[in-house]
């Protein structure tokens, strides 16, 4: 399978920048193993009007995550889903002004329906809400359930906002402080909220502790963050968004997949794949065609000279074709390039 993207690259920030040539992603150096298909749902959804209250909300949610499973069904027939994103607050977006009036328990209705989501589509399911932590505590959360429909892990906003003339953070939200990547039967997933895109520090250390997707459940749908972010962290970012757009960013910053109207995306990636740059036996990545036919799949971008590459054929790891073709790829690139750099000016 072959596509190709002609998008403009989104503006990148600073932190890209500065971070040097890199190395490895965490896909890449996993790469030399079987194909890794995953099947990502995501959902754009803007929650209108006054607040239903909480088992309406939970229901409109559920209803989301059924679209969603038949998207996947409809575009992937028997693939099922692995993991949906649904946008920042879902659970309780306009029940109230303040943290306090927003705050809802974990225990109780919400695990049980959205659990029983998750459970129904096998899928694991992210649900932002602001989350009674109890002591006065409320936290704007990210609660991952497995597919059993099991609470495996919280990811709590880092960096809540403070609207102008303002000292409290969104109503008297408590900031989170870890970034935590959750190891999914899928691979390792991390997660970002909102706001948490006008600061590095978590994409980084989701990038130092091996993140392979970064889910990004937002009010904002800005596109230029989180595509530098994917391209410094070697990462895919997958966002939730109530408008605008929902977003597939690729490792080297790229929209691969996008909807500009509510409902549902669905797209599939391989979290065993290799970035490519251009040299003149990859051909734009018609010699893996030549050779491989649908064995193999890619996304490559003229105007970047770079693609992602990845196989089809679980009995040829990506990583065996691209040494059967005589390549290397761009991280390996880079490194030995540099090398020779370094010789030449008489180091090391």
């Amino acid at each position: 399978m072959k596509i190709r993207r002609n998008a403009v690259l989104p503006a990148l920030v600073c932190l890209v920048c500065l971070a040097g040539a890199p190395g490895p992603t965490a896909q890449e150096a996993g790469s030399s193993g079987a194909p890794r298909k995953v099947v990502i749902g995501t959902v754009m959804h803007w929650f209108r009007g006054e607040y239903p209250g909480l088992d309406a909300r939970l229901g409109e949610i559920a209803g989301l995550v059924d679209d969603t499973a038949r998207e996947a069904e409809r575009k992937y027939p028997g693939e099922g889903l692995d993991l949906i994103v649904l946008p920042e607050q879902a659970v309780t977006i306009g029940r109230g002004n303040t943290a306090a009036e927003r705050g809802v328990k974990l225990a109780g209705p919400v695990l049980e329906r959205m659990g029983a989501a998750a459970r129904k589509h096998r899928t694991y399911l992210i649900v932002p809400l602001d989350l009674d932590e109890g002591g006065g505590k409320i936290t704007n959360s990210a609660v991952l359930l497995d597919r059993a429909g099991k609470a495996a892990g919280i990811y709590r906003k880092a960096h809540p906002v403070a609207a102008l003339g303002s000292n409290t953070l969104e109503g008297g939200i408590t900031p989170g402080s870890d970034f935590p990547v959750f190891e999914c039967d899928f691979g390792r997933l991390g997660i970002q909220i909102c706001f948490d895109m006008s600061y590095p520090d978590g994409w980084k250390a989701l990038k130092d502790a091996g993140a392979e997707i970064v889910a990004l459940t937002s009010a904002s749908p800005q596109t230029v963050r989180p595509a530098a972010y994917a391209l410094f962290g070697g990462y895919y970012v997958v966002s939730s968004t109530p408008r605008e757009n929902v977003s597939v960013f690729n490792p080297i910053g790229r929209v691969e997949a996008q909807r500009k109207e509510p409902g549902a995306l669905v797209h599939r990636i391989d979290l065993s794949h290799a970035i490519l740059h251009w040299s003149p036996t990859l051909e734009d990545g018609r010699s893996f065609t030549r050779k491989y036919g649908d064995r193999a799949g890619y996304v490559y971008y003229t105007d970047e000279d770079t693609g992602v590459f990845w196989s089809n054929d679980p009995a040829t790891p990506i990583m065996t074709m691209v040494r059967e073709l005589g390549m290397e790829t761009s991280a390996e690139q880079i490194e030995r390039v540099r090398k020779l750099q370094e010789k030449v000016r008489g180091g090391k």
